[in-house]
């Protein structure tokens, strides 16, 4: 029986490896070199052609040249990512931000337009609107709920149509699980590309990990990661990925290549030691994560939760997104404290369990304040109009035991001075 009939989950144990060139090793061990020896002048001479792309080596097959163009551990772990979100090759980073930014400049250039979705991850709405902007990339933003008519025709009127170049979302969008209609986007994708120049649909997939949301199936061409969340899971590594067709993700591995944003060896291999695990913490957390919000939900200090599985009460026009391209419900969720910052701080100082940090997505569970925190550098006005309020508070669940982090919420929120009135 081939490997690749197996599902993801047992894949993750031996795919993309073999015992035999490692002196039988169950696992496989870390490459830590820089460099690597050439068996002769015209081997060495033949890699460095395949890896500047030049023909005359169709069929070939690489072999390894310098850590940072190519690496076993960070191979073998490229070939494991691709597999949960069925794409055709995978590429692994130094961090989310590494594979992020590394991705966008591959395939925008000056006077490019980027169409973006609303709400994002702090650091990268900052490489946008500061980074990408100051090298003449044009962007223009949409919010969760506009429809495709209404997007396209925002393109359209704003003289922008001709010149998208890439469509980048975030869904479920941190820190309020909004979704993103990734099937209307690969659509509007589709209609503003051209026979010389493709729309490119990319995904930041890190709240959902490669467990419960598969972009490529519902029409992205490329799907991001922080590794360092649920992929690494541990908290213990910072790494990033993309996984998308051959030739777009080796458009972005030569990019990464004289970036230098590549993942080291040592991490590659706590990233296939925690892939193992994947599906087993997600599925945990994921149980936890319906317990506390159900708490939440019911308790007089908490106006609101944000979370997926009370998307139809939330949000009832993207209880369809949800069907069709959601698989859980996930790990992560955020309320609204009765009162703001203050009331917040009480709530987040008096936690003695859950952690009081920024990340996401490992063991253990995790809460911080967006406002303040990750989203700090979003203009007040941006964050006043997508509900990334002073009394936000967003908590990643983790793997203990419900009822621990339950008593530990319990706790903390009898420590929160509320104003009667505001309870009544």
């Amino acid at each position: 029986m081939k490997q690749t009939a197996f599902s993801p989950e047992t894949q993750m144990l031996g795919y993309g490896y073999k015992p035999e060139l490692s002196e039988g090793a169950v696992k496989c061990p870390i490459f830590q070199t820089s460099t690597f020896v050439f068996r002769s002048a015209e081997e060495g001479k033949a890699f460095f052609e395949m890896a500047y792309g030049k023909p005359g080596h169709e069929g070939e097959e690489m072999g390894l040249i310098y850590s940072r163009i190519n690496n076993p551990d960070m191979e073998i772990l490229e070939e494991r990512l691709k597999i949960w979100d069925g794409g055709e090759m995978g590429a692994a980073f130094s961090s989310g931000m590494s594979a992020i930014a590394t991705t966008l400049f591959t395939f925008l250039s000056p006077g490019d337009v980027l169409l973006y979705s609303n709400p994002l991850y702090g650091g990268t709405h900052k490489f946008i609107h500061h980074i990408l902007t100051h090298f003449g990339v044009e962007v223009i933003g949409f919010h969760a709920g506009q429809g495709r008519r209404e997007i396209e025709k925002m393109l359209v009127d704003s003289g922008h149509a001709k010149k998208l170049k890439m469509i980048f979302v975030e869904t479920p969008a941190n820190p309020t699980n909004d979704l993103i209609d990734i099937e209307m986007c690969h659509t509007i994708a589709r209609r503003f590309s051209l026979p010389h120049k493709q729309v490119i649909l990319a995904v930041d997939n890190t709240y959902m990990g490669p467990v419960f949301q598969h972009p490529l199936k519902q029409g992205a061409d490329i799907v991001l990661y922080s590794a360092t969340k649920y992929i690494g899971g541990h908290s213990d590594v910072i790494a990033g990925a993309a996984v998308g067709n051959k030739e777009l993700i080796t458009q972005v591995k030569k990019t990464r290549t004289f970036f230098g944003t590549m993942i080291d060896p040592h991490t590659s291999w706590l990233l296939m030691r925690s892939l193992e695990t994947l599906k087993i913490r997600m599925e945990a957390a994921e149980r936890n994560a319906a317990e506390v919000a159900a708490y939440l939900d019911k308790h007089p200090k908490v106006e609101k939760v944000y979370y997926l599985g009370f998307v139809e009460k939330n949000n009832p026009e993207q209880a369809y997104i949800f069907e069709k391209q959601c698989l859980g419900t996930g790990s992560m969720l955020s309320f609204d404290i009765r009162g703001g910052e203050k009331e917040a701080f009480q709530f987040l100082n008096h936690l003695r369990h859950i952690k009081l940090a920024v990340s996401l997505g490992g063991t253990e569970s995790l809460a911080e304040h967006p406002a303040s925190m990750t989203h700090s550098d979003v203009p007040a006005e941006e964050r006043a109009e997508l509900h990334i309020s002073d009394k936000l508070v967003r908590l990643s669940i983790g793997i203990e035991h419900f009822r621990d982090i339950i008593s530990d919420i319990e706790q903390a929120m009898e420590k929160v001075e509320v104003p009667l009135p505001a309870i009544l």
